[in-house]
């Protein structure tokens, strides 16, 4: 068979467990299970409406700004690298919610000038 007959498994060496990461690792699951578990609750005994819908948001950002703190190490960065991401996400977010805002102010406007 020549030199690729025969096949050299590399070896395998398993560090000790590191018991403080993974609490750590428990501790960032078990805070987003109890942040989903109050979207559950409050997906079923809520009414729709505004407030829902803004319970929802907030604690989607709060998991999305908890994980990539926790996940990408930003938590552990200087301060103005953090605002230097996070003010413009908020930025872009209020443009979002201002260009809903003005859109349905000239649909409902139009709307009601097609109307006379």
């Amino acid at each position: 068979m020549g030199a690729h007959g025969h096949h050299d498994h590399p070896s395998v060496h398993v560090l000790p467990k590191d018991k403080a990461k993974i609490a750590k690792i428990w501790k960032t699951a078990g805070y987003l299970a109890f942040l989903t578990a109050i979207e559950f609750v409050a997906a079923f005994t809520m009414p729709r409406g505004f407030a829902l819908t803004s319970l929802f948001v907030i604690l989607t950002f709060v998991k999305t700004f908890y994980i990539v703190g926790e996940f990408m190490h930003l938590k552990y960065e200087v301060k103005s690298l953090i605002w230097s991401i996070v003010i413009p996400i908020l930025f872009i977010v209020w443009l979002i919610l201002a260009l809903l805002v003005e859109g349905d102010a000239v649909y409902n406007l139009r709307t009601w000038v097609l109307s006379l």
